[in-house]
């Protein structure tokens, strides 16, 4: 089933207007696959704090779900949505207060260490330095993209659980970062095609002697299918952990 509907991405097509506006800005598919990774990484400690987990997953969407996707649309309006800056910096504003003010309530009720500012501290650095390109855009990168989206959420949610790191949690984090590797290769082509390309020509002579055309359907249809089967592959990953460890 491929995707050829006009749109900024695979799940914001469709009649322009606020819904498809929002679908673009969050991401879904992106932001519910970063949001596995903070409960994979919770279920691989010995004692799982369910609250805990719930308030990191509300964290994470606030920052990376709403804050940094808000920010990434200020600068220059990649999706073309209709959302008025004003809206885009008060989501920013509000995103990344709010998870900043979830790690800080974890730590004034010590239910976590007083370390965590370290990880409050850094990723509110990493949203601001990768969307805003800071610091010569050091960690506006494909490695600044996975280490921040994919490895940070597993030791920051290994962390919120245990108050320590383990060597697992490396692991389990140099993991995160390949397969957002996979994520970045698959959806910077697709991305190009959806929001740069105006016109496609080609075509593929196979050894039959048979022709391919190359259009849309050629350039976008195998690429996003791979990126919906492993982000729901994510997603379902994390269920299956989760009823695991509830015994279901």
């Amino acid at each position: 089933m491929a995707t050829t509907d006009e749109g900024p991405a695979f799940y914001a097509t469709g009649r322009r207007g606020v819904w498809r506006d929002l679908r673009a800005v969050l991401h879904p598919p992106y932001t519910a696959w970063h949001l596995s990774y903070v409960v994979i990484a919770a279920m691989t400690v010995a004692r799982v704090n369910w609250a805990t987990l719930g308030w990191t997953m509300l964290a994470f969407f606030l920052a990376v779900g709403v804050a940094a996707h808000a920010l990434d649309e200020i600068q220059g309006h990649p999706l073309s949505t209709d959302i008025p800056e004003s809206v885009l910096w008060g989501a920013t504003v509000t995103g990344l207060a709010g998870a900043v003010a979830l790690g800080v309530a974890a730590i004034a009720t010590h239910r976590v260490s007083a370390w965590l500012i370290v990880f409050i501290v850094v990723g509110a650095l990493l949203v601001l330095a990768y969307n805003l390109e800071l610091f010569g855009g050091l960690v506006h990168t494909d490695l600044g993209l996975c280490l921040s989206w994919g490895a940070f959420p597993v030791l920051t949610s290994v962390f919120a659980q245990t108050s320590r790191l383990t060597w697992s949690a490396v692991v389990l984090a140099a993991a995160a970062t390949l397969l957002t590797g996979a994520q970045r290769n698959l959806s910077t082509p697709v991305r190009r095609v959806r929001r740069q390309v105006v016109a496609i020509d080609g075509h593929l002579t196979m050894r039959d002697g048979s022709v391919v055309p190359i259009d849309r359907r050629l350039l976008l249809g195998a690429s996003e299918r791979a990126l919906r089967c492993v982000s729901w592959a994510m997603i379902t990953l994390a269920v299956s952990l989760v009823l695991v460890r509830r015994g279901l």
